[in-house]
């Protein structure tokens, strides 16, 4: 599975394995870093394409990750209110240095730090949704109702 893949894609794919979960992780010759690039790479619709997005709580800078659908803008607002207090949009070394991965190929698992993580409600609707997978030419699938248990992650709305 793992083999020919670059080393975050496979520290990715060995994550998944640890958790139980038999998804193949594969790179592609175009890239994916946003879900319209995904979802042309993969042949699938733009909101099945699991975007994983790190935000940074403000005050603490406590790193939070939504999972959120391709088709689907966060509202940041509501993020403020579910975290518990006012958000911002993180910067890449702060995404990197949290997460071990750049802006474009952060994957739902595998991050260097814990992360709280909110999954938009609208992926569970889908039988099959593709995440990144440590890089922004590296992608996975799953059922959408997979993420819950695969991240530990708080299904709500965040539109």
């Amino acid at each position: 599975m793992a083999e020919g893949l670059s080393p975050s894609a496979r520290r990715v794919a060995a994550r998944l394995r640890e958790l139980g979960f038999a998804a193949e992780v594969r790179e592609l010759p175009e890239t994916t870093r946003t879900a319209a690039e995904a979802a042309r790479a993969v042949g699938c619709a733009v909101g099945q394409i699991a975007k994983s997005l790190v935000f940074r709580a403000g005050g603490s800078d406590r790193p939070i990750l939504v999972i959120a659908s391709g088709a689907n803008r966060v509202d940041e607002g509501r993020l403020g209110a579910l975290t518990g207090g006012p958000i911002g949009k993180a910067d890449a070394a702060f995404v990197r240095e949290q997460t071990g991965f750049a802006i474009g190929g952060v994957p739902p698992v595998g991050h260097r730090t814990p992360l709280d993580t909110f999954i938009d409600a609208d992926l569970l609707g889908y039988d099959e949704v593709w995440a990144a997978a440590g890089t922004p030419f590296a992608v996975f699938r799953l059922a959408g109702r997979d993420l819950p248990a695969l991240t530990g992650g708080r299904v709500v709305r965040i539109t």
